[in-house]
């Protein structure tokens, strides 16, 4: 059965039939059943996923934060070590320089004590050469004096005679060394 709007037989510009008006009926039912138990609770879901990407979001920016936090500590502990290493390291070039010339100067000291040892030695071996050569020199005077005095010397005579003897072979020595 349809109801026309139109007089005549023929279909018009505005055609209902009862089907038409049972969907319509089915679809503001349907939007009413929707609006009232389905929509609230979509938007309560689609809110709370809302809620639970905000908090997601924040947590996030958080942990950012908090990670840039622990960066500059670790670079701050980072920096912290490198000025320590630094110290350390200077400390050492200090301490190696402060021990060679510490070494150098015990060297230093070696080699003049060395040179001391040795000059004393010259000198005492030139002592020591000098009396063997003022002892040969004795000898050989007392040697010629006995054979052109032709006899022999007393104790005493034979003392003065030596030291006389000594003495200008020194004051020999003294003038040609000069």
């Amino acid at each position: 059965m349809s109801v026309y709007l139109a007089t005549d037989l023929k279909a018009g510009l505005l055609d209902l039939s009862l089907s038409f008006v049972a969907e319509i009926i089915a679809f503001i039912a349907m939007i009413l059943v929707l609006a009232r138990w389905v929509y609230p609770r979509v938007m309560a879901a689609a809110e709370a996923r809302q809620r639970a990407v905000a908090e997601q979001l924040m947590a996030a920016e958080k942990a950012r934060e908090q990670s840039e936090q622990r960066l500059r500590e670790a670079e701050a502990k980072l920096d912290e070590a490198r000025r320590q290493a630094s110290d350390i390291i200077e400390g050492a070039n200090r301490m190696a320089r402060q021990l060679s010339a510490d070494a150098r100067a015990r060297a230093e000291e070696e080699a003049r004590r060395i040179a001391e040892n040795a000059r004393k030695e010259i000198v005492a071996e030139r002592d020591r050469a000098l009396d063997s050569v003022r002892s040969e020199v004795a000898d050989l005077v007392v040697a010629a004096t006995e054979k052109v005095v032709g006899e022999s010397l007393d104790g005493e005579r034979h003392h003065r005679l030596i030291e006389k003897a000594i003495a200008e072979v020194g004051s020999a020595n003294g003038r040609s060394g000069s």
